[in-house]
């Protein structure tokens, strides 16, 4: 990572801490050294939205600086990892019964993959390995997506229970890659009510990354409305390779400053 040219980065698996407490353990410090970048906790939370303010019917609330041996916030993540089984399941299930099954494809892709971060992506592989898709893009736009034949609805925790969980873990809450937040200021308010600290303005995106002109009405909103902005690449593995998914990804170093200050108050809240 250094090599990169990287001075802080944080592994933000969906609804999973373990691949920062085994980097942790390998000797990756959690503050920049000459031997290597700064490595922050962090994790990304699906939480369900039935409004039309979201994509899929979800929000994606990302959670950096928590305590990864919380556990608390460790049971939290543990019933969206099982919820997100379920769902999985309940798609397989529909799968067969529209005449497209891909349950040994499953079964192979899931075993060359972390367990922990089960989920409708490796049943899109699984369909693209049987020849029902192209791409991911290609099975949710047509088969996985909201509307779609094997759409299933999500479980779990709505936004302001994933924001609450991650302050009660001395995390600080951000906004994932809602480019729609300068048509959407309500929504922002809203979550800001419910203690969110942050909005991601940088993105390099799986689909499409941020403009130039998206990420300065999101510093714009983020400004106006005391946001930390912070910056990601989005990097599920599938769809790039990671020197790709860095390489589009810039985050100013500005960002740094403010971000780690707002770790800091997050960590000292009562």
């Amino acid at each position: 990572m250094a090599a990169a040219g990287l001075r802080l980065v944080a592994l933000t698996d969906h609804d999973a801490l373990e691949g920062v407490r085994e980097l942790r353990s390998g000797g990756v410090r959690a503050a920049a050294t000459d031997a290597g970048p700064g490595l922050i906790a962090g994790v990304e939370i699906n939480a369900v939205d039935d409004g039309d303010d979201a994509w899929e019917g979800e929000l994606h609330i990302l959670g950096y600086g928590m305590d990864p041996d919380d556990e608390a916030f460790e049971a939290t993540l543990a019933r969206q990892r099982a919820g997100r089984e379920i769902r999985v399941r309940e798609t397989l299930d529909r799968l067969r019964r529209l005449g497209m099954p891909v349950d040994d494809a499953f079964a192979t892709v899931v075993a060359a993959a972390d367990p922990a971060s089960l989920g409708r992506p490796h049943v899109a592989r699984a369909l693209i390995a049987t020849g029902h898709a192209a791409s991911v893009e290609d099975a949710f736009a047509r088969i996985l997506g909201r509307g779609c034949r094997a759409y299933v609805p999500r479980r779990g925790l709505d936004p302001r229970q994933a924001i609450t969980a991650i302050r009660a873990a001395g995390g600080l809450a951000v906004l994932a890659h809602y480019r729609e937040a300068p048509e959407r200021v309500a929504l922002v308010d809203r979550l800001i009510g419910w203690g969110l600290g942050g909005l991601e303005v940088h993105y390099g995106g799986m689909g499409r990354p941020y403009t130039v002109e998206e990420t300065a009405a999101l510093a714009a909103i983020a400004r106006g409305r005391g946001l930390v902005a912070t910056g990601g690449s989005d990097y599920h593995g599938d769809t790039m390779s990671y020197a790709e998914a860095i390489a589009r990804t810039v985050v100013p170093d500005e960002v740094e400053e403010p971000f780690l200050a707002a770790l800091e108050a997050a960590r000292s809240r009562p």
